[in-house]
């Protein structure tokens, strides 16, 4: 009767190693502090880190425009400085004459509105 062999557990994903070599003390200063702060072993920091720059760099990637994106904001940029103002649309969002200048006048004269009204 032979021996049976289990079927390797699929869970377990092959993980590559990676060897960092020449780090700067400072660095590796940094990266233990770090690790230290958090309460994680060195392998579970450098993990962490890396993933952590990497979210960072994949960021600032999606950020940037490439040439023919760039190229066509500044044209939608152009295009847009170049819409003549017009007295109504135009105004939108901007401040124009004061507040006080812009309110409805109540009605009520003053007693020196009064006094000027019936010369």
């Amino acid at each position: 009767m032979g021996i049976s062999q289990d079927p390797p557990d699929q869970s377990v994903i092959d993980m590559s190693d990676i060897i960092l070599r020449q780090i700067d003390s400072v660095l590796m200063e940094r990266i233990q502090r770090v690790a230290q702060a958090h309460g994680w072993d060195l392998q579970t920091a450098l993990m962490r880190l890396l993933e952590q720059g990497l979210y960072v760099c994949e960021g600032e990637l999606a950020r940037s425009l490439n040439d023919a994106d760039a190229k066509a904001l500044q044209d939608a940029i152009a295009a847009l400085e170049s819409v003549p103002s017009d007295p109504g649309f135009a105004q939108i969002g901007r401040v124009g004459e004061s507040e006080e200048a812009a309110a409805p006048s109540s009605g009520l004269l003053s007693s020196e509105g009064a006094a000027d009204n019936g010369r």
